[in-house]
């Protein structure tokens, strides 16, 4: 096995600070003839659709978002049979199609809002908001208290507005609720998942609770804003939770302040948690060294420690949970997954709605129209989303 290997990475943060560098320095000497090179992208999601335009979009690459499950064989080598992989890892049915599985997580994701617990305790909040209307209780309680921007929406960068999208299960500790929207005839219907999920967005925004301009946000610079607590909070997977304490560390603050909540909503008195992959790791179809490209992924996963060092939970079956969710553990959250039996007919529908619910479009017009720079209200963009996903529904014969 030799020759050199192109990983494409959203980590841009750690090609600067050499910490991929040294994973590659560990990788070569399992396997001294393969030389990986790291391209970082800071938008991830739309230059990595430019690239895949074209057979050149690296030899390893992290499945994009909005690339739907039926799509992947077209793009990615097959990396073995769901029945052998799904025994060693988790997550595998995220990328199974026909038996065969085209995309390994290196972590698991539990969902919840990173926050700067010394901002909340200045304001007098030390309990957990239990329901939207807590927490925006508790964000205008922030904004009168001290001087952080209560909510932060990386709007700008928008691949973070996304993240909401894993929010669906939460509301209703379902962990069928996204296959549940193959049969939804109007998913932004009070009472449902999404309506719950988008109207804490639209809220947060509209009652200015979220920073002033959001189309100048910058997702670096985020970090530092939460780990100084010149931002109160976020909505964003646990693998931010680390991030956000190097943050405030290296500003000189306590990275102990760095927190992690759960969705403000209970079932039988409990919080509910969606666990889900963060990006999984593929091989280009079109990649003329796969089994180079192959090892790299399964060293990664398996051998290189990055989970446990950055607090995440490990793909690996069996692998305890990290002290970044000790406050989960503590709190008795219950982690569910997010079933993905209806996967595919879930994302024919969103394709042929042009909605987008794992892309970021939508969301982003969703806070135009709560920051009056777009028109309409709650009412008529839910009006519009679920005329669009119901036609689409019937037009598939759903």
């Amino acid at each position: 096995m030799s020759g050199e290997i192109t990983v494409l990475t959203n980590r841009t943060d750690q090609i600067s600070d050499g910490t991929l560098e040294k994973y590659a320095a560990e990788f070569r000497k399992v396997y001294p003839g393969v030389k990986v090179k790291f391209e970082g992208l800071t938008d991830y999601e739309g230059e990595t659709k430019i690239r895949m335009n074209t057979e050149n979009y690296g030899d390893v690459l992290l499945i994009p978002n909005s690339l739907s499950l039926e799509q992947y064989p077209t793009f990615f080598a097959p990396l073995g049979k769901a029945g052998e992989l799904s025994a060693k890892f988790d997550y595998t049915d995220h990328a199974t199609v026909d038996g065969k599985v085209y995309g390994l997580a290196n972590i698991g994701v539990a969902n919840g809002f990173v926050y700067n617990k010394a901002v909340w305790a200045k304001a007098g909040i030390t309990d957990w908001p239990a329901t939207p209307e807590e927490f925006v209780a508790d964000l205008e309680t922030i904004k009168a208290r001290t001087g952080a921007v209560p909510y932060y929406t990386n709007y700008k960068d928008g691949w973070p507005l996304t993240n909401w999208t894993n929010a669906i299960g939460s509301p209703e500790c379902d962990p069928g609720a996204y296959d549940a929207l193959a049969k939804t005839g109007k998913p932004w219907t009070e009472g449902s998942d999404l309506y719950t999920i988008d109207k804490l967005l639209y809220t947060i925004v509209d009652k200015k609770l979220a920073e002033p301009d959001p189309t100048t946000t910058n997702w670096e610079d985020s970090k530092a804003r939460i780990g100084t607590g010149k931002v109160a909070s976020m909505w964003l997977g646990s693998w931010a939770i680390s991030q956000m304490r190097a943050a405030a560390e290296a500003a000189g603050e306590d990275p102990d302040d760095i927190g992690f909540m759960p969705f403000p909503a209970q079932k039988g008195g409990k919080f509910c948690s969606v666990l889900r992959p963060d990006y999984q790791y593929a091989v280009n179809v079109h990649s003329d060294k796969k089994a180079a490209a192959r090892a790299w992924i399964d060293w990664y996963i398996t051998k290189s420690g990055q989970a446990a060092a950055e607090g995440s939970i490990s793909s690996v079956k069996g692998a305890p949970l990290p002290d970044t969710l000790k406050a989960f553990s503590d709190n008795d959250v219950t982690t569910i997954p997010q079933h993905q039996k209806n996967r595919a007919e879930v994302n024919e529908i969103d394709k042929a709605s042009e909605i987008g619910i794992t892309a970021q479009d939508y969301r982003q017009k969703l806070v135009d129209i709560a920051r009056g720079a777009a028109d309409g209200d709650m009412d008529s963009y839910f009006d519009e989303l679920n005329g669009k996903w119901s036609e689409a529904q019937q037009t598939l014969g759903g």
